[in-house]
């Protein structure tokens, strides 16, 4: 990076127009699949090697141990490839896949409205089916089918036949009226086909945590910490649903002009880090515009800016340390996209008339217009007699 007294950064650099990806934070690494990154939460590494481990020893090989274990994960894996395909057909592109310890999420680009949700929720499940009727077709084939009992015990000779159980296992589990699994979401789609969107989710939102309290309660009573862990996840779920639901309804309609930042603050192309943080301290703007001239080249965060002052000093360059794919978004865009857009909490994004700059829009004032709203229609129902 140029320090300050050398030469200044070159000119400025056409940032792409891209859809931000704020992606789930503690995940491992990315692959891509049919052009969407698959990321692993360190989480569902940690059961990896825990399924691993304890399944070494017995009747079952190591290898065999290891073929299982790698099996649930591309079952899992296809699962989510199964949404997203379907999606990708409904035009819905796919920002990521999260693998979680007990399932795969996948991130969509917008909301499925009721009929493309129900298809795009239903294909997850049915992929595991087919892969369970294809593994039991063959094992019955080759005449290896054994009973059911006799698959409590793993060995090398039941393996396949384990897997085609843990698929169907896979699909019940995943069929559960419950957010954020795949049944949660069929039945808001059964339900939007003839309620209002808001009314279908409370309905789906509130069964999904009768049935976690319930599911909590029976782990809890039959020391079963797994189930109670699941059946967290599918409350916190449930919960988080609804309110990005309410989010989008309270947002839809209006433009980003409605909601963005107008009176901001902006930096130079060749000022320094420490003139960005002089400018942080003086302002309650924690994201800063960087421009050349009159035209826009980048933006520079609270976050690049205090790891720029540490690795590289307060002479640095901003130049150096912004963003130049920075997102994007036109005054006219509907909020309730960019909601779907801004779900990281220190999220940013600049709104752009042409290639001029007219307003920044940031995770917080939006959650800002979002409360103003809901007061306001508050006081509707009020006032209405």
């Amino acid at each position: 990076m140029p320090q300050n007294g050398g030469s200044p950064p070159d000119g400025p650099r056409s940032p792409e127009n891209r859809t931000p990806e704020a992606f789930v934070s503690g995940t491992l690494g990315a692959i891509r699949i049919f052009g969407v990154p698959v990321r692993l939460h360190f989480t569902f590494v940690l059961l990896l090697v825990f399924l691993a481990f304890i399944g070494i020893g017995g009747k079952q090989s190591g290898l065999s141990t290891v073929l299982y274990v790698l099996a649930l994960f591309a079952s899992v894996l296809a699962h989510e490839l199964g949404h997203t395909l379907v999606a990708r057909r409904y035009g819905i592109r796919t920002l990521e896949i999260v693998m979680f310890p007990i399932g795969g999420i996948s991130r969509p680009e917008r909301q499925p409205r009721a009929r493309e949700e129900l298809w795009v929720a239903l294909a997850g499940p049915l992929v595991n089916v087919v892969i369970a009727a294809l593994l039991f077709g063959w094992v019955a084939a080759i005449g290896q089918l054994q009973p059911i009992e006799l698959l409590r015990e793993p060995t090398d000779a039941n393996l396949a036949e384990r897997i085609a159980i843990g698929n169907l296992l896979l699909f019940l589990f995943n069929l559960l009226p419950a957010y954020p699994m795949d049944g949660g979401r069929i039945l808001r789609a059964l339900l939007a086909l003839r309620r209002p969107e808001e009314q279908a989710t409370a309905i789906a939102a509130s069964a999904g945590r009768f049935l976690a309290i319930a599911m909590g309660l029976f782990g809890l009573l039959s020391a079963n910490f797994l189930l109670v862990f699941i059946a967290l996840f599918v409350y916190l779920g449930a919960a988080q649903e609804g309110a990005a639901v309410r989010g989008r309804l309270l947002t839809s309609g209006f433009p980003v002009k409605a909601a963005m930042i107008t009176d901001f603050r902006t930096l130079s192309h060749g000022d320094t880090i420490r003139d960005a943080g002089n400018l942080l301290l003086a302002t309650s703007q924690h994201d800063f515009p960087v421009m050349h001239g009159e035209q826009i080249v980048g933006l520079l965060t609270r976050a690049a800016l205090v790891r720029a002052m540490l690795t590289e000093g307060p002479d640095a360059y901003v130049a150096g340390a912004m963003d130049r794919n920075f997102t994007r978004l036109t005054p006219e865009m509907d909020l309730s996209d960019a909601l779907q857009l801004l779900s990281s909490t220190n999220a940013c994004a600049l709104v752009m008339d042409g290639e001029k700059l007219v307003g920044l829009l940031t995770a917080e004032n939006l959650s800002e217009f979002i409360l103003l709203r809901r007061v306001a229609l508050r006081q509707q129902k009020l006032q209405t007699p």
